[in-house]
This record gives structure tokens, sequence and C-alpha cells, in this order.
């Protein structure tokens, strides 16, 4: 099976981080995930997740760091998920494929039901 490269990007807006929670027609409804998507050929990580935010919640970011790369196995496919700590630059948050978002303190994180391949990334960046 083949390993699919996806950024995602934990975004600081002000002091609360963005979430958002996957559609009904997407793959593992409704689960929250920090937001982001595949690399595509010719693109390199970053230039990736400021696509993907652009295309998927119409706004910009500024890159700020890089957490520690996590393989997953979900059952019909496997992600090498390439997590970014990223702040808020400009733009009206617009959700295109997601059905919800919100902004939650740090601690408030773990509240939500997240897509299984975020939470080592989510533990990394809570003890950061």
């Amino acid at each position: 099976m083949k390993t699919i490269p996806v950024t995602c990007a934990i975004i600081y807006f002000e002091n609360k981080i963005l979430a958002v929670q996957r559609s009904e027609t997407m793959k593992l409804p409704l689960k929250w995930e920090f937001p982001g998507g595949k690399i595509e050929d010719g693109e390199n990580e970053v230039e990736c997740i400021k696509r993907e935010i652009l295309e998927e919640l119409n706004i910009h970011i500024k890159i700020k760091g890089k957490l520690t790369p996590i393989l997953h196995q979900y059952p019909t496919l496997k992600i090498n998920l390439i997590p970014f700590i990223a702040e808020y630059v400009s733009g009206d948050l617009l959700l295109k494929e997601h059905s919800d978002h919100v902004f939650l303190e740090m601690d408030e994180l773990y509240t939500l039901d997240w897509a299984e391949a975020d939470l080592p990334i989510l533990k990394e960046f809570t003890e950061l």
C-alpha cells in the first residue's frame, strides 16, 4: 500500500487554535482534525500547506514551526501526516469542505473527537 504524504496545520488565531470538523461526505465523517491536505506533484510541504489552507479555508497563514511527521495506517490507506504550526495572517475564514470549526484554548483541544492520525500530533503539540 502506497503511503500518501499529507500536510496539516495547527493554526493560531491570536491565542486560540483552529480545529475543523470533517463533513458527513468525507472519509472519517464528523471527526475533528487540523486542516490540510495531500502534497501535489512538484510541490514542497510548505507550498502544499499554504495552498490547502487557502483552498479549504480561504485564509493565508505564516509557518512558525514543524512537528514530528506521523505515519498512520487507516483501514484503506496509509498516510504520512506532516504537521506545521502556523499563525493566521489574513482572509475571511470560509469552510469550503468541512462542516464546522472551533477556536479553542490549548486545554480544550482534547474535548473533541479527533481523527486517529491527528492524536499523536495533538499530544506533541500540547506538551511543547
